[in-house]
């Protein structure tokens, strides 16, 4: 009798011990099997849910546009007075809601394709019309510093704009801002070549970004949505150094198996240079437990402070000898307009910048970039772009509109949101297909663990009571 209790008690140790291990065997096991179903279904070939999601994004695309309208317009143009503004938005556009163009299969395990780009109205997720009007800073004029640093042309072109009534701010509708107007001053001008037509996203609609070479993972899965090369080159031609670099994929996503300890590289061609995000935090969308990145404040820091920066600072004049953070000049992939990029409402720049204007309020939650990627599949599932459009102010002693101006700064026109989150269907498809199986092996895989732990030691503590009494 006392053999058999005890014997009993040595198997069920055994089998929980056996549980344990079980439990422990299919994480590896597990692993391995999740590795490859991944594998097949993240590289960038026709079939797989990869392309699927590549080819036409899977959630609905929006860019919002804030833009900031100036509430002393008599006292800028009069007195040269700091502007005081006003953030007018969000006027709302769909964007990105077309396939990819010319996709055609390349060398090494490379995919080609355009980015075509459009913009549709969207009022009802607006504050008013495309017809709203606003006072913004006149990009004809502010330009020509830049664009003409000859003061003999200078005085040349002043009389074009006197004869035009051109003053250093304008009215303009919310479309003509965003999409392009006959400016008056260049109108006038007779010379062969000059265009009339601007805005500050002219020419957007109807026109097509790339062509973009990008890695399939066929050949490496680690370089999947790689971009191999931007307009058939793997440099911009716009910065000195390792700045020039194409790094990254596009954001939209990332090689499968993202560690938290990753930096996340990505290009946009928005802003002409290729950037990063790092680990902020974990987020739940739809039930998919996300990992979000953030662009951080180091990618705007001067190179005081971030020394890799050094080839990001252009104008030493402006930047005070590259000691001033959070804006980055992109005049040389703007036909020298004078174009300077910013995290919306100057976040993380310099006090002096901030400082130039009145009105602008710098907030993180509102106003940072992130990035929420699935980090099995290396797919973004929700993310904020987001960015602000300014023009550099020079004083100019030849150009009338610009004679009141009192030192050079950078003055906001507008900031935007490019944002998605992954839709309902796709979201569960998303959950029964992948985030599902992985919560169903885990919790599988812990509840042998820990069932086989439990029942290993509950029948091995019998046995030594049980043996122990006999021994008595």
């Amino acid at each position: 009798m006392g053999c058999s209790r005890n014997c009993g008690l040595i198997s069920g140790a055994v089998i929980g011990a056996v549980l344990a291990i079980f439990g422990g065997v299919l994480i590896p096991l597990g692993d391995n099997l999740i590795g490859k179903a991944v594998k097949k279904e993240a590289v960038i070939v026709n079939g797989t849910a990869a392309f699927q999601n590549w080819l036409v994004p899977g959630s609905t695309v929006y860019r919002e546009f804030w833009i900031f309208h100036v509430l002393n317009p008599s006292e800028v143009i009069e007195e040269g007075a700091q502007p005081k503004l006003e953030q007018r938005g969000p006027y709302t556009y769909r964007v990105r809601y077309l396939p990819k163009e010319n996709v055609t299969e390349g060398e090494n395990g490379t995919i080609t394709y355009m980015l075509p780009n459009v913009a549709s109205f969207e009022p009802d997720l607006s504050v008013g019309t495309e017809n709203d009007t606003l006072t913004i800073l006149n990009l004809a004029v502010v330009a020509v510093p830049s664009v003409y640093p000859s003061g003999l042309m200078q005085s040349l072109i002043n009389s074009w704009v006197k004869k035009s009534n051109a003053a250093i701010l304008q009215n303009r509708t919310v479309n003509e801002i965003l999409w392009g107007y006959v400016d008056p001053f260049l109108d006038s001008i007779p010379f062969p070549g000059v265009k009339s037509f601007v805005g500050v996203f002219y020419p957007y609609n109807g026109t097509t970004d790339g062509p973009y070479s990008v890695y399939t993972g066929t050949e490496d899965i680690t370089k999947t949505a790689i971009i191999e090369s931007y307009k058939n080159q793997r440099t911009l031609s716009y910065w000195p150094g390792h700045c020039d670099m194409v790094n990254g994929t596009d954001g939209a996503s990332f090689p499968p198996f993202v560690k938290k300890d990753q930096v996340l590289r990505f290009f946009s061609s928005d802003i002409c240079r290729s950037i990063y995000g790092v680990f902020h935090s974990e987020q739940v969308v739809k039930g998919i437990t996300l990992n979000r990145f953030v662009v951080p404040r180091e990618a705007f820091a001067s190179p005081t402070e971030v020394p890799d920066n050094y080839c990001f600072c252009t104008d030493k004049e402006i930047s005070e000898n590259c000691t001033l953070a959070g804006v980055l000049d992109i005049s040389a992939c703007k036909a020298k307009r004078p174009v300077y990029i910013s995290l919306p409402h100057f976040l993380h720049a310099s006090e002096s910048i901030l400082n130039n204007v009145e009105g602008l309020s710098p907030n993180e939650k509102e106003h940072e970039t992130y990035l929420d990627i699935e980090p099995v599949t290396g797919f973004t599932l929700r993310f904020a772009k987001r960015l602000q459009v300014n023009l550099l102010v020079r004083p100019s002693s030849r150009i009338e509109p610009l004679k009141k101006v009192k030192k050079a700064y950078v003055f906001p026109i507008l900031w935007l949101n490019e944002s998605a989150v992954i839709g309902d269907e796709k979201a569960e498809m998303f959950r029964t297909k992948i985030s599902g199986k992985l919560q169903m092996l885990s919790t599988l895989q812990m509840a042998l663990m820990i069932a086989g732990s439990v029942i290993f030691l509950a029948f091995l503590v019998s046995y030594f009571i049980c043996r122990s009494k006999k021994l008595k």
